[in-house]
């Protein structure tokens, strides 16, 4: 697993580099454009070729783009949806530019429409935006819930991907504190299986293609977007490890966004915790897999001494 951080972008692509190697995140995240405004940040082609020579020198080995938070791609007001659908494009085209590993973007709001109709008005402006980009994935983040978001559990996620054609370049990124949220209980290795469980069936697990871990500041099924630093939460250090150590997510790139010290973001202390842990949730499921054979064994050498007990 490539673990990292969000990071920012100011000063320039090289500068959000430079911050990856500080935290030594073995992936980034950073915006396409300020989260804030509508304005697109334009990079000249020596901005970008210079960021592509420093991912390829490393230690950084992947990079994900996240599209702006005022993008609701359901939305049917005409400037919203305009603004939101070239604000899409540029973070697609800008991803394949750079060479990232895929955009990611909360899939949009209802606002009081009916599912159905968010559902298709988002479908066509994933189709829109990627008929207008290249090879660039595009994730759909699974949401928390709060306000009519979509993306709140396994089902929707699937009614966004067919909505949206279904194409190769179309996958999900799985957000901890985001499932926890919606009712996944995955504080425990069982709880993370049978949640992939149901992508697997519903989904495909191919379709993951990258992860947040964040801690949740709220409960279980509040359907509130509440991150917390990593073991400070709801989640806590065992809930992390059971999130990092699900044996289907293994190799994916799982960026850190959360508050940090004073709202500073992710730290190198953090990062460091989440490999930590990334490790300890490995070894705990090791250990488990163990102990379960070694009790399948002792079984069946004891079905068999009773049998031939019997026998005799």
């Amino acid at each position: 697993m490539l673990i990292g951080a969000h990071v920012s972008t100011a000063g320039g692509l090289a500068q959000a580099h430079a911050r990856g190697v500080e935290t030594e995140s073995d992936a980034i995240q950073i915006f396409n454009q300020s989260p804030r405004m509508w304005r697109p940040v334009v990079y000249r082609d020596e901005d970008i070729a210079e960021f592509r020579q420093l991912m390829a020198d490393g230690p950084i080995e992947s990079v994900v783009i996240h599209a702006v938070y005022l993008i609701n791609s359901a939305s049917d007001e005409p400037e919203i949806r305009s603004k939101s659908l070239a604000s899409l494009i540029h973070a697609l085209r800008l991803g394949d530019a750079i060479g990232a590993d895929g955009v990611v973007i909360h899939p949009g709001a209802l606002k009081g429409k009916p599912l159905e109709e968010g559902l298709r008005l988002a479908g066509d402006a994933f189709r829109e935006a990627l008929a207008e980009s290249g090879d660039c994935p595009l994730l759909l983040e699974n949401t928390a819930g709060a306000g009519g978001t979509l993306g709140r559990s396994v089902d929707e996620l699937a009614q966004l991907l067919d909505a949206a054609g279904a194409g190769k370049r179309l996958g999900i990124c799985l957000d901890s504190c985001h499932l926890f949220a919606s009712g996944y209980d995955i504080r425990r290795p069982a709880g993370m299986d049978a949640a992939l469980a149901q992508i697997r069936t519903k989904i495909g697990l191919e379709r993951v293609r990258s992860l947040h871990l964040n801690d949740a500041l709220v409960a279980l099924g509040s359907n509130r977007d509440r991150h917390a630093n990593i073991g400070h939460g709801e989640l806590g250090e065992r809930g992390c490890a059971s999130f990092l150590s699900a044996p289907a997510l293994q190799g994916l790139p799982c960026v850190l966004e959360t508050p940090g010290v004073k709202r500073s973001g992710a730290s190198r202390e953090e990062v460091e915790l989440a490999k930590r842990l990334h490790k300890r949730g490995l070894a705990a499921r090791k250990r488990a897999k163990s102990a379960s054979a070694a009790r399948r064994g002792g079984a069946r050498r004891g079905g068999a001494g009773r049998r031939g007990g019997e026998r005799r």
